[in-house]
């Protein structure tokens, strides 16, 4: 049996519904995504920590969970979860359980029943703001999860080398997790580089790993928060080696190159964001993940626009005017979502190969 639950708002506004997975009470920061697909791979990625994410699609759980395969980390991110219609009789042959049952199995709770329409015009409007789920009378108090280095809980402890062939020829990158999804490595790893994975502050420069090239992943938070991190890539831009930013990277290399970032008022969760590129005015239709962005009062010396969005105005990419460095605020490997931008793996492999 499911129990009554309320969702509470930092603002006292309140949502009532029932509590499903673990039927815990939770708190965090409520953002939602508008995507229509996808959940598994939404609530596996590392980019959700510490928020309580609300699908605006009324119908959730439809194919039940597939298996760790096909997810983005190798279990659920986010705190909590908030849909409007909960699927207990899924169908799909990947079926594997169903997301509740999952939810339940690693300790997460969720609300379902309530008017999600309601809530996401109520964060567009207010911005994303505090909240909590509540069960029975289990309260507890609002959390402000990017007040932490959320970076540091997401990433990896210690580093991992991923190789997909035996060419000894094949180019070293280092790739810096910083909550990244399971995607980018495969990515990297078709492409023939030998991946050496990082946690979020080592530093391969200082431990002489002899990369090539440096790829800088998605990840939670505030970024100005993981101050290691952006020491590394302050490395990595002093000896012009091709550095590649994703997500989170797209912030965190702005901020080691001298720019600045703020807070968005409620971000960019979906797989349909239109993406221009300044060059050739193509819009990229991609998946994103933040609730950050860089700012372009002041962008870093030798930087330039190269993407922007289409609906705010706000940046989407940056990349330097002589040197191979470069970055973007969508994600390029896209799962779920179009494969429109999976091109940028290859640009990087080309800044590689023309040193």
């Amino acid at each position: 049996m499911h129990k009554n639950a309320k969702l509470v708002l930092k603002d006292g506004t309140i949502f009532k519904g029932l509590a499903f997975g673990s039927q815990t009470s939770n708190a965090g920061e409520v953002v939602f995504a508008t995507g229509m697909v996808g959940y598994e791979q939404s609530l596996t990625d590392p980019s959700y920590k510490g928020q309580i994410l609300t699908f605006t699609y009324p119908l959730i759980g439809n194919w039940g969970v597939p298996p760790k395969s096909y997810w983005e980390s190798d279990k659920i991110q986010v705190t909590g979860l908030v849909i409007s219609d909960l699927a207990t009789k899924p169908s799909h042959h990947l079926m594997t359980k169903t997301l509740d049952a999952w939810m339940k199995e690693e300790g997460i709770g969720g609300i379902y029943g309530i008017d999600t329409r309601a809530l996401t015009k109520k964060l567009r409007e207010k911005g994303v703001m505090l909240g909590k789920i509540v069960v029975g009378n289990h309260d507890l108090d609002f959390d402000d999860p990017n007040k932490r280095n959320l970076v540091s809980e997401v990433s990896v402890d210690k580093v991992k080398i991923w190789k997909q062939s035996t060419n000894n020829t094949s180019a070293k990158i280092g790739f810096l997790n910083c909550g990244a999804k399971k995607n980018i490595i495969k990515n990297l790893v078709k492409r023939d580089f030998k991946v050496y994975e990082l946690p979020w502050d080592y530093d391969p420069f200082e431990n002489n790993l002899g990369i090539q090239g440096l790829v800088i992943s998605n990840g939670p938070g505030d970024p100005k928060m993981p101050k290691k991190s952006i020491e590394i890539i302050k490395k990595s831009l002093s000896k012009k080696i091709p550095t590649f930013g994703i997500c989170l990277g797209n912030q965190l290399l702005t901020l080691a190159a001298g720019g600045d970032t703020f807070k968005l008022k409620f971000g960019h969760r979906a797989q349909n964001q239109p993406t221009i590129d300044v060059n050739s005015k193509r819009c990229y239709i991609t998946t994103q993940n933040h609730g950050f962005a860089v700012s372009e009062k002041k962008l870093p010396d030798g930087f330039k626009r190269w993407f922007y969005n289409a609906n705010d105005n706000t940046n989407e990419g940056l990349i330097h005017e002589k040197l191979p460095f470069f970055s973007v605020q969508f994600h390029p490997e896209a799962t779920p979502g179009p494969y429109d931008t999976e091109w940028l793996f290859d640009y990087f492999l080309e800044r590689i190969n023309n040193q």
